[in-house]
């Protein structure tokens, strides 16, 4: 599909991309969200945690969250309680040593981790209660969507049957130069923290040596995040992992809204041709919006993102 319009609209108030990223991650909190924790035990002798929020629906949604980021997240629990209110099931799965304990293994979680996203939908399905699915991702778990649903569509379970994705960085080497070094250092002193429990685990494995001179994404998925998940170092990882590539072979109607604005993603990770050439890819690019953002109103806690997922899931639009 070509490029979709899109009608979203930042507050005056949040008058650019930085702000509309910064103050929902801050200061935004969802009221009555219940979640039922279950833990999965993965096939390479590993665990996930997923939480589960069920209303005795047939549907359900399947969310996956962004870079350390977990199911509490209120960008998480908003798209729960929007698609609980409109009669859905919801399960947000927590990645590797994401759900507040490491995992068990040396690997951890990265951005291209769609055997795990494989996982919990067919546990999903072997309940016997779901007749159709539907994913949302964002940041990092919008590329795990994107990647699943595009390596190998014909293994994707046919009851999954819409998809829609946000700030999604499809070109993870563009976006890994483009991210300031003031989220850079955000996020790495939390990945570090988690280094330093698998150096515990695994002494002979990790190095922390230096770690503080660290600046860079590229820096640190070269030294750390490819070679512990099996890539030969960061070119690869990014080369192998970013699902750009496999855009053009989703065969679900998949939405992915990337803002003009947001300060995370490269000039790569707006795939205009690829939604031109692929009738099942809708590509919205809003002015508006920063990264994982898309507050319209703060003060009442009403989100484009969750409003724009439920007409494109629900109501096919």
């Amino acid at each position: 599909m070509p490029v979709v319009p899109s009608k979203h609209k930042a507050p005056f108030y949040l008058f650019n991309g930085h702000l509309q990223t910064i103050i929902p991650g801050l200061f935004r909190t969802v009221e009555g969200v219940l979640y039922e924790r279950e833990r999965l035990n993965t096939p390479d002798n590993d665990f996930l945690d997923v939480d589960w929020s069920r209303i005795g629906s047939k549907e359900l949604v399947i969310l996956s969250h962004g870079l350390e980021g977990d199911s509490s997240r209120p960008y998480i629990q908003g798209m729960v309680k929007v698609f609980n209110n409109s009669g859905i099931d919801a399960l947000a799965w927590n990645y590797r040593s994401c759900s507040g304990e490491p995992n068990k293994l040396l690997r951890s979680y990265h951005l291209g981790a769609s055997d795990d996203l494989d996982f919990v939908v067919r546990h999903a399905l072997s309940t016997g209660h779901y007749e159709s699915i539907y994913l949302v991702g964002f940041s990092a778990g919008g590329n795990i969507s994107l990647k699943y649903l595009g390596e190998a569509p014909e293994q994707v379970p046919e009851e999954v049957k819409r998809a829609a994705v946000f700030s999604v960085p499809v070109d993870i080497k563009s976006s890994a130069k483009q991210i300031s070094r003031i989220y850079t250092q955000r996020f790495l002193k939390s990945l570090g923290e988690k280094l330093e429990q698998k150096r515990q685990m695994y002494p002979d494995d990790v190095d922390l040596n230096d770690y503080s001179i660290l600046w860079t994404f590229p820096e640190f998925d070269d030294r750390y995040t490819a070679p512990l998940h099996g890539f030969k170092n960061a070119e690869d990882y990014y080369a192998r992992v970013s699902s750009k590539q496999f855009l053009k072979h989703i065969q679900i109607p998949t939405l992915l809204v990337n803002a003009k604005n947001d300060p995370f993603l490269g000039k790569l990770c707006y795939p205009i041709q690829e939604a031109k050439q692929n009738p099942y890819l809708y590509l919205e690019m809003p002015d508006d919006g920063g990264h994982v953002g898309f507050t319209e109103d703060f003060r009442k806690d009403f989100y484009y993102s969750e409003a724009r997922a439920v007409r494109f899931l629900l109501e096919g639009k």
